[in-house]
Order: structure tokens, then sequence, then C-alpha cells
């Protein structure tokens, strides 16, 4: 035999030492929590569109979110009021857009962060609320 080659029990008992190691710290480490943070602006987004699907509407039609899907010039009668009330539902943390059939209201949707959403369909086409932590 060589001096200068190792004999393949060694060799196995090393690597099997690494593995058992490898395993030991995945266990002691763990595993980071999941981005929950998608999930919980999902919520935020349906109850938003939950309370405005409730709404009576200012003017006529079923709801308020089917008057402001209802035509072009419903939606610009209606857009500040509509970008009022989604202020005023949700907290102060979020930043937000509306978007119907014939517009949208709120702030532009930010490439690489956390979105939630909801969307509510009415007599007049969808509605949908798009939110993210400011």
């Amino acid at each position: 035999m060589n001096k200068a080659q190792l004999s393949l029990s060694v060799v196995e008992a090393g690597v099997g030492v690494v593995l058992i190691l490898a395993v030991a710290m995945g266990f002691a480490l763990g595993v980071s929590p999941p981005d929950d943070r998608s999930a919980q602006l999902d919520l935020y987004a349906e109850d938003g569109a939950t309370v405005l699907a409730g709404e009576s509407p200012r003017h006529r039609e079923a709801t308020r979110l089917a008057e402001v899907a209802a035509s072009p010039d419903a939606f610009d009668r209606e857009r500040d009021a509509l970008e009022r009330r989604v202020a005023r539902i949700l907290p102060d943390n979020l930043l937000f857009r509306v978007t119907t059939p014939h517009g949208a209201v709120g702030f532009r949707k930010p490439a690489g962060v956390a979105v939630g959403s909801a969307t509510v369909t009415t007599a007049n086409g969808d509605v949908t609320i798009w939110v993210w932590y400011a």
C-alpha cells in the first residue's frame, strides 16, 4: 500500500461524518419561515373589496363597485370619492390601486414588492383592488 493513499473506509467515514453534521446543522438552524406578507396582503385586499361590494351606490346601480364600473362617465364622477373611501378602509401602512373597466385610482403598483389583490365581479365588469406595504 502506498503511503500517500487513504484507505477507502477512512474516506467513507469522512463523508459520513460530513453528511451527519450537515443534517444536524439543518435541524439546529431550522428553515426560515415562509414569507406570509402576500397572504396578509390578500386578506387586506379581500376585506377592502368586501366592504366596497356591500356599500350602497351614491347614485344608481346595485352597489358602489357596480356604479364605478358602469360607464366612463360614472367612473369619472365617482373617482375621487372611491379613492377617498378605499384610503379610509385600508390601514395607513398600505398603498393601493383599484382598477375598473373604465379606469383606475390610487398609486402605480411597484415592481419587486409583495402585492395582494382581490377581484369583485359586478354586472358591469370586474373591479380589482391591489394593496402593498408603503
